[in-house]
Parts: structure tokens; C-alpha cells; sequence
């Protein structure tokens, strides 16, 4: 059988001076941050039940087509539900989101958790979540939290703050956020140890290199 090893281009065994060549509209993906200790954090946007992923980032040709470009992308987030939801995430810099029932229903579309990500978004409080988006969320170091209260969904408004003590996040541990007027908001989740622990880290990517990192230095 003839060789064809002339027709592949190997890399070099060590990569380390090797130059990645992009193109034009392929962006590397942005750092996130780690997980304050105290979250402080407005609702930027009050949404009904039922929100799918294609309403928090809409598809279509000329959207998909940058989806390597995160920070073109976002530039859609809610386009369809709120057309100043972008402007008004960097404005604030951080914040939440307030949802309904079956928050992120539909398609898997990771770029739903990524793009809010992105914008500031740190947790998302809601009645119910869809259990893929769930946990898109968590990959991407979004906080996915339900209200203990039902009726508290009505008794806040979009605009207002939530300031929230991450210390105590932990396995069946209830949450509580309080309101600029004192209001204290109960807050529940079934996150598990490494969902916490991804959250903390600021995403999978992030939990991911920093475990490579202590295996490598304790190897």
C-alpha cells in the first residue's frame, strides 16, 4: 500500500510557538470571571413562562453566522422580546434575570447561556427552568434559581436590585436575596458539589483548566 503520509501536515510535537490563524469573523472565547462572594444585582429583564432558548438568543442566517464571534452574537440577545435589553446589561455592568415557568425551553443552544453570560448576566431566578438550558447555565457559570415563593415573582419588578451572599451556596442549602426595600426573597436550587464548584470557578472551561493545573502540579 502506498504511503500517504505526504499528504497530511503533521504539527510539531511541541506546539508552543505555533500561531493560531483565525478568521476574520472567529473570535476566541472571552474570559469570564469567578464567582463573587456578593452578588448585587439588578433584573435586567422580567420575562413570561414559557421563554424559549431562540427567544433569549434568536436564530436565523445572519445571527448563526456568528456564533464564533461571542461578542457580535450577543449583540441579539432578547432582540426579539426586549429590543434595549443589550444596551441596558452593559449599562448595568451585571445582572439578573427574572423568568416564569419552563424558563429556556426548546433547543439546546448553548449560545442561550453563553451570550447572557457575556453581557453580565449572573444568575437567573425563575418558577421553573427547562433541564438542558439548566444546565447550559451552570456550564457557563450562570446561577439557575428558583423562587420558594410563586408570589414573589409578582412582587418584583424589573429594574429592581437583588443582593445575594454566595459564601453560603452549598448542597440543599436554601438562598435568600434581599431587595433594595428590605424584602428578603427566598431562593431554592438542586445544584450538586460540582455544579457548585463549576459556578464558583466561573464555567466548565474554567473548573476544567484549574483542576488540570493542580493534577499537573501534583503529579
Amino acid at each position: 500500500i502506498p504511503s500517504i503520509r505526504h499528504l497530511f501536515l503533521f504539527p510539531p510535537e511541541d506546539g508552543t510557538d505555533v500561531t493560531v490563524e483565525r478568521g476574520p469573523n472567529i473570535v476566541p472565547l472571552p474570559p469570564f470571571d469567578a464567582l463573587p462572594e456578593c452578588l448585587d444585582l439588578p433584573i435586567l429583564l422580567k420575562t413570561g413562562d414559557n421563554i424559549t432558548t431562540d427567544h433569549i438568543m434568536p436564530a436565523g442566517a445572519a445571527i448563526t453566522a456568528l456564533r464564533s464571534n461571542i461578542p457580535a452574537i450577543s449583540e441579539h440577545v432578547f432582540a426579539r422580546v426586549d429590543g434595549e435589553f443589550v444596551a441596558r446589561a452593559k449599562a448595568a455592568g451585571q445582572g439578573c434575570i427574572l423568568g416564569g415557568e419552563n424558563y429556556g425551553q426548546g433547543s439546546s443552544r448553548e449560545h442561550a447561556a453563553l451570550a447572557p453570560r457575556y453581557l453580565g448576566v449572573r444568575a437567573v431566578i425563575a418558577k421553573s427552568f427547562a433541564r438542558i438550558h439548566k444546565a447550559n447555565l451552570i456550564n457557563f457559570g450562570i446561577l439557575p434559581l428558583t423562587l420558594a415563593d410563586a408570589a414573589d415573582y409578582d412582587a418584583l419588578a424589573q429594574g429592581e436590585r437583588l443582593r445575594l451572599d454566595t459564601t453560603t451556596l452549598a448542597p440543599g442549602a436554601a438562598l435568600t436575596a434581599q431587595t433594595a426595600s428590605g424584602k428578603t426573597v427566598a431562593l431554592r436550587h438542586d445544584l450538586t458539589a460540582q455544579d457548585i464548584a463549576v459556578i464558583r470557578a466561573g464555567g466548565l472551561l474554567n473548573w476544567v483548566n484549574a483542576k488540570k493545573r493542580h493534577e499537573d502540579a501534583h503529579a
